[in-house]
């Protein structure tokens, strides 16, 4: 049984797959389209809301270093995507590569969690898209029925409307063409980009070098906690992070390394990519150095503005426009905001929609759902099921409380990429490789020891829902993807044809 759980489908027969006149994506991303899609899922509101408070509560002005700390982690998994992605050019990221490395169960595992990850993720994005867009329609005096505003400011029944409408326009559009998806998200990324870049300039206008001092505030211990929104690791060994100090610094960047979450998702897109062994890893490497350059750039602005003991939680860089004196800024933010969250959103979806088709198209899911549009070629069907699905969430769940939870299932498929960079190296030396993850074994080793201790400074109530997930996961694997796996089949059929005999060991 072991042996079928840890079957590894070639890479010849996964590029072949690719091939299928029913199941094939059509081709037509740039290495420019990749970098846009990376830049637009990873910069949202966390720009404009993350630095500020973790400035003020982890790192003061060295929130800066913290942000190039955790682009440097990112770095590190960047570099194992880059390789599998150029060696093994098919939707579905972790997934795929842990199916040619790791074997069937622990891709199905990764799988489905990252499903799971990408829906809630759309969702979360959804919802908070749709607040901004309520507060900007509420300086302009026009206000929605609360019926109609979402869970949280509902008496009796509640849909948040405009989070459903946003997630059913993005499943069109993301139906209707890979490539109108890519030039709908260039423009909405410009605009965001432009707006991040105002306020960089403008609000460098407006740095008082005193704010700077201390650079790095003296450090300060942090109480142990013992509930279960307490990190896994101290509730393990009573061990708590400090404050400020160089140690705050690393702290900081366990904080800020979520900020960057999503560049993994321009490696669901391979598949798509006119020249993948080429564009894949520009796309993946570049859209993390620019978002990296951008978050250093707004940390440095936000804390010279304003001192960080000074800075608001909410919304810190508006607030600190508001203490020099230019309140209007606050709603150029909130506009570029609102713009940003439109193309992470979309590019979850995308994401999530790539991750399903691989597995249909692998049978581990229902085939049904691998077909693409005969004329789009599209996956149109997993796009508009999980779109519909996730409008649904969006709009009838107060999903706030959950945007934290999201992030585990990214970091659990960072470890399995760099494991299984290290595993394919040994098992296929012969696979020709455009781009090579250096240093291997040292660096995907340090990949995974990095991600492993930011896994455990998550909330233990994170890794109950990751367990309980993974055992949900696990139950549909045993009870339909190990029976209809196409991988499996095929090494039926091939043992049938070489000992003459059938299911069970019966005699053809």
């Amino acid at each position: 049984m072991s042996s079928t759980l840890f079957r590894t489908k070639k890479v010849e027969q996964s590029i072949l797959d690719t091939e299928e006149p029913e199941h094939a994506l059509k081709k037509s991303l740039s290495a420019l389209d990749l970098t846009v899609f990376g830049v637009g899922v990873i910069i949202g509101t966390g720009i404009f809301v993350l630095t500020g408070k973790v400035a003020k509560q982890n790192a003061g002005p060295a929130v800066s270093l913290a942000f190039v700390v955790a682009g440097i982690v990112c770095a590190l998994a960047a570099l194992c995507y880059a390789e599998f992605a150029s060696t093994l050019p098919v939707a579905g990221s972790a997934y795929t590569f842990s199916y040619a490395s790791l074997g069937e169960l622990p891709a199905w595992i990764i799988g489905w969690d990252l499903v799971l990850e990408f829906a809630l993720g759309t969702a979360v994005v959804a919802v908070g898209w749709a607040g901004y867009i309520r507060s900007l329609m509420d300086n302009a005096g026009w206000h929605m029925p609360a019926s109609l505003g979402g869970r949280d400011e509902a008496h009796g029944f509640g849909f948040d409307i405009l989070a459903a409408a946003l997630v059913l326009v993005l499943t069109c559009i993301l139906v209707l063409g890979m490539k109108l998806s890519a030039r709908v998200t260039e423009v909405v990324v410009a605009i965001k980009v432009t707006v991040v870049l105002i306020v960089i300039i403008a609000g460098a206008f407006f740095i008082n070098g005193d704010n700077y001092s201390p650079f790095i505030p003296k450090s300060q211990a942090v109480e142990a906690g013992g509930s279960l929104k307490a990190p896994l690791i101290q509730l393990m060994f009573g061990w708590a992070p400090a404050n400020f100090g160089v140690m705050g610094i690393f702290t900081a960047a366990s904080v800020v390394f979520f900020a960057f979450i999503g560049f993994d998702v321009v490696a669901t897109a391979a598949e798509e990519t006119k020249n993948p062994q080429r564009d894949m890893p520009r796309g993946i490497l570049g859209s993390l150095f620019v978002c990296t350059t951008l978050y250093v750039a707004v940390a440095i602005v936000v804390t010279g503005m304003q001192h960080y003991s000074k800075l608001s939680v909410d919304a810190p860089l508006a607030d600190a426009f508001k203490a020099t004196g230019h309140p209007w800024f606050s709603g150029v933010i909130s506009f570029g905001a609102a713009v940003g969250l439109t193309t992470v959103c979309m590019i979850l979806l995308l994401g999530q929609t790539r991750v399903f088709f691989a597995m249909s198209r692998d049978g581990l899911l229902p085939r049904f759902f691998s077909r693409v549009h005969p004329r789009f070629k599209t996956p149109h069907r997993p796009t508009i099921l999980l779109g519909v699905i996730i409008a649904i969430v969006a709009g009838f769940t107060s999903l706030s409380e959950l945007a934290e939870l999201v992030n585990i299932g990214t970091l659990f498929a960072f470890v399995v990429v760099a494991i299984g960079v290290i595993i394919l190296r040994r098992t296929r030396p012969d696979l020709p490789r455009s781009f090579r993850t250096p240093w291997v074994p040292v660096l995907p080793i340090v990949s995974v020891c990095a991600t492993v201790w930011l896994m455990v400074n998550l909330p233990t109530e994170t890794w109950l829902r990751f367990a309980i997930w993974m055992v949900i996961g696990a139950l549909v694997y045993f009870l339909y993807g190990r029976s209809h796996s196409r991988l499996g089949r095929q090494e039926e059929t091939t043992l049938e044809q070489v000992t003459g005999e059938g299911p069970g060991g019966k005699q053809l």
